[in-house]
């Protein structure tokens, strides 16, 4: 606490604000309807991080093509999907995102969590404004990607930093970058597997399922490639896999440029093909379950590895509230906003 004693007589005291902790994911979609879907991809496929095409270019086939007809094959997906509290990539986040305030708040931090998603609602601006409107003059977003990519992780930043350009009175802020092999995440992770492995037996490979990207970003400089690959090593690591007992794969591809490869769905094909019987998928790269983890790979992947002649497809779901990844993300906010007023000094540094 810090008096200043003016001229006047007057007392002015400052006190610690409370942190605010902005948790962001990618969005979704309002409701599971072509109208509310064609909202969504409109402002995500017009997020030049996203589709690096010249405007010029991609606008006529964005408002062309892509938005005339990909909606509306998209209803029957999002409704199958859809959980009685709403969309389960929304629905899970805030679960978590509540959680880690619930424990922050035991553990005597002053904190004001909350969720906005990159695009759709609710949306950063929201989240911001309540952020500033309960005081909070320190600011911590954590993205929910635990692997960087500009495409999610920077276009998050450019995003924030061009509220805070609107604000007179700033408040200091902190991002994270990637937390790729952050040992509570791959822990969380591992145990989700252990846990399938003991009720339902092993597979005879376990494949890692990361969202794909362009392989021009790479070559642009985007480290998520390499990220990816970190993930996947210290997860089979803590799992003790051998190279043979594990495979990495990109999924979501989206138009004709080439992608990180190998892409999920051949892979699986030609894995069927091979031989192999049985295999268990993990997406760590989805922090809560979504469009491209509960239907893309629990569905579409699976029936495409049965129909090739395997025999068993577990799909592992995503940490969603899972208790000790709850955890997982309190010890994530804890190391980044350490040395902010207002935040308890670890009993073995005091």
């Amino acid at each position: 606490m810090f008096h200043q004693e003016p001229a006047s007589g007057a007392c002015y005291t400052v006190e610690a604000a409370p942190i605010g902790v902005l948790v962001v994911n990618l969005g979704t979609p309002d409701q599971p309807t072509a109208s509310a879907i064609r909202r969504y991809l409109r402002e995500f496929l017009l997020d030049p991080r996203v589709v690096e095409i010249p405007k010029l270019l991609w606008w006529p086939i964005l408002n062309g093509p892509v938005l005339t007809f990909r909606p509306g094959k998209l209803v029957d997906r999002y409704a199958g999907i859809w959980l009685e509290e709403g969309s389960p990539l929304l629905v899970h986040t805030c679960r978590q995102a509540q959680g880690a305030a619930q424990r922050l708040r035991e553990k005597g931090y002053s904190v004001v969590v909350e969720v906005g998603m990159r695009y759709g609602n609710p949306s950063l601006e929201h989240a911001w404004k309540k952020l500033l409107d309960q005081g909070c003059e320190r600011i911590f977003t954590v993205m929910l990607y635990p692997q960087y990519a500009a495409s999610t992780t920077a276009t998050a930043v450019d995003a924030i930093t061009r509220l805070a350009s609107r604000e007179r009175n700033q408040p200091e802020m902190r991002f994270i970058k990637q937390f790729a092999d952050f040992e509570p995440y791959i822990e969380a992770m591992a145990q989700k597997v252990e846990t399938s492995w003991v009720q339902d037996g092993r597979p005879e490979c376990l494949v890692m399922s990361f969202h794909g990207l362009p392989k021009r970003s790479v070559e642009l400089g985007d480290p998520y490639e390499k990220d990816c690959y970190v993930t996947a090593h210290a997860l089979a690591k803590r799992l003790g896999l051998a190279q043979e007992n594990y495979r990495v794969t990109f999924q979501s591809r989206f138009g004709p440029s080439q992608w990180l490869e190998p892409y999920t769905e051949p892979t699986l094909i030609e894995m069927a093909k091979s031989g192999v019987s049985s295999v268990d998928v993990i997406c760590p790269g989805f922090l809560a379950d979504c469009l491209e983890t509960v239907e893309e790979i629990a569905i579409e992947c699976r029936d495409a590895f049965l129909n090739a002649g395997g025999k068993q497809f577990r799909f592992i779901p995503c940490l969603n509230d899972d208790p000790l990844w709850v955890e997982g993300l309190t010890a994530l906010i804890q190391q980044h906003i350490q040395g902010w007023p207002g935040v308890p000094i670890p009993t073995e540094c005091a």
